[in-house]
């Protein structure tokens, strides 16, 4: 009897019993091995196609498989009484064809060359070029068998989980959990239809894998030419006429940013209009200047963005497929949060991020309280490091600072500062009570705004706008007025309140993201996290070095 279409590949992955994902990792019924069912005969079989149990010990044996993976094929061949699961007497069934495709395609995807098994590419070559399994010798073919198993579970965990554990970054997020059983069951629904619609990972990933199509597209046709660099300070501004525009101009056509290039060299409404979404596709003011800055970022080989998009997208695998619908999400190399609500962004906000030294913590929490006038409780890091020797250039230090001492302890006073103007969280903050002690607050340095990178504070996030965030958290108190609001922001008073709905936060490091209106966007890699991923991810990667800005806090 021949396996009905896809039906194999459902028995299959019931076979595995494939339960979730703990911890980033693909994860299995924690049981001993399943008996040998024997009721499953040749005659009742869906192949005639069977395995020795020792065949399979000594796969085990020769490719030094681990134990758990062990035990989880030990007990998928028990379950079906050693039949076949990706062959039948005609060849490579409708599973086996489905899955090796899949695999195929998640390599060429994303470059990871640990999972091409060199040996079993080879066996399988035969098969796919349509010979059948009379003409392969019974070793080979049970090889090829055990071999394309063991691949699944490999594929799995790479897959679903990602191959680098975001703790060993320091990013205190949970890995998400996948159920690898509902979504290969989803993928048998779908009869081998596009990946989109059944894999596992959250929009953006998959936003982000468009892209990186359409990159490699752009790598094979040789990419894009380099844009000479200005000399000195000169900026390049419209009307203007130089040799550079030109290569600008066939920059833009190489990577789709214009549909037809010009033999002029002058800046003309065309390019303009091409250069302000090239700006803020890298973080610039949208002021239509060309300037070194610009051209650097033009500059970045195709292979390089390759690097950093595929490296995005194994982040990706870390966060929830489906993030809470209300939530704020702060990006740090973006410099920005935003608000989503229902979905769809409400607003966005500049942020001021930690400096290099101080870098602001990834993690998860949920907002709870927000603080009207707060007293700033000086982490004793700062009061050793930065007020105790102001205090002895300066006697009168704290006074002039707001600032008083609470307490004493080994020769570091305990110093806080009080509400008002020249507090350093400003008028208000917002809490998401974690252990790394990080939360947004409002500033008195609002200048710091008009800078395009912002990595300037000791790990803490302030808004630019702290008023509009503390109306839109409280928009459904009515007794919270902007009248009120404002009132208990300017107050010589602390006052506490609790919101009634707790919010998700995220603060994450997104590189390299594809924006609410569909535009992909870069971001330098100002912690060099990506860096440390590329070293894990490439076997020799393109990525530079990343550079750590010299930036005082103020």
């Amino acid at each position: 009897m021949i396996m009905g279409k896809w039906t194999g590949l459902l028995l299959i992955l019931v076979a595995f019993s494939i339960v979730g994902c703990e911890d980033g990792k693909v994860s299995f019924k924690k049981k001993k091995f399943s008996q040998r069912d024997v009721s499953i005969t040749p005659q009742n079989a869906f192949t005639d196609l069977f395995l020795d149990s020792m065949q399979l010990e000594q796969f085990i044996t020769e490719k030094k498989i681990d134990s758990a993976t062990s035990q989880h094929m030990r007990s998928f061949y028990n379950s079906r009484n050693y039949q076949f699961a990706w062959f039948n007497q005609n060849g490579l069934n409708e599973p086996g064809i489905s899955f090796w495709n899949l695999l195929n395609s998640f390599i060429l995807m994303s470059k990871d060359s640990s999972l091409f098994d060199k040996a079993l590419a080879s066996r399988m070559g035969q098969f796919t070029d349509g010979d059948t399994v009379h003409n392969a010798g019974k070793k080979s073919l049970a090889q090829t068998e055990l071999g394309l198993t063991n691949q699944f579970f490999i594929y799995a965990r790479v897959a679903y989980a990602g191959r680098i554990d975001p703790e060993e970054l320091k990013w205190f997020i949970p890995r998400k959990k996948v159920n690898a059983l509902a979504l290969l069951d989803s993928l048998v629904k779908h009869k081998g239809g596009a990946l989109e619609q059944w894999e596992p990972l959250n929009p953006q990933y998959q936003a982000l894998k468009k892209e990186l199509i359409r990159f490699n597209e752009m790598a094979d046709k040789g990419g894009w030419p380099t844009i000479p660099e200005l000399s000195g300070k000169k900026t390049l501004k419209p009307g203007a006429k130089d040799s550079i525009i030109l290569a600008v101009k066939l920059r833009l056509l190489a990577s789709g940013d214009i549909q037809q290039a010009d033999s002029s060299i002058v800046y003309d409404s065309m390019l303009l209009a091409s250069i302000k979404p090239v700006q803020r596709r890298y973080g610039f003011h949208e002021d239509g200047l060309i300037d070194n800055a610009l051209i650097e970022a033009l500059n970045v080989p195709v292979k390089q963005r390759i690097e950093q998009i595929l490296i995005n997208m194994e982040r990706m695998r870390w966060f929830p497929e489906k993030p809470g619908a209300t939530r704020i999400v702060a990006n740090i190399p973006e410099f920005k949060i935003h608000v989503f609500e229902n979905d769809q962004e409400v607003f966005d906000m500049d942020i001021v991020v930690g400096k290099e030294g101080n870098s602001t913590v990834i993690f998860n929490d949920e907002l709870k309280y927000i603080v009207f006038s707060p007293y700033w409780n000086v982490p004793p890091s700062i009061v050793k490091n930065e007020i105790m020797p102001a205090m002895e250039r300066n006697p009168n230090y704290l006074a002039s600072q707001n600032m008083e001492i609470t307490n004493n302890s080994g020769g570091i006073p305990t110093i806080r500062q009080k509400p008002g103007p020249k507090n350093s969280l400003g008028r208000v903050k917002f809490l998401f009570p974690n252990k790394h002690a990080i939360y947004f607050h409002d500033t008195p340095a609002k200048s710091l705004f008009k800078r395009e990178k912002r990595a300037l504070s000791h790990g803490c996030m302030r808004l630019a706008d702290a008023e509009k965030m503390a109306n839109y958290l409280l928009r459904d108190k009515p007794e919270w007025t902007p009248e009120k609001i404002k009132s208990a922001m300017h107050s010589s008073e602390e006052k506490w309140v609790t919101l009634d709905n707790h919010i998700p936060v995220y603060v994450s490091y997104s590189t390299a993201w594809v924006d609410q209106q569909g535009h992909l966007n870069f971001r330098e890699d100002i912690y060099g996290h990506d860096r440390k991923m590329a070293e894990q991810m490439f076997v020799k990667p393109s990525l530079p070095q990343a550079e750590g800005e010299a930036i005082t806090s103020n």
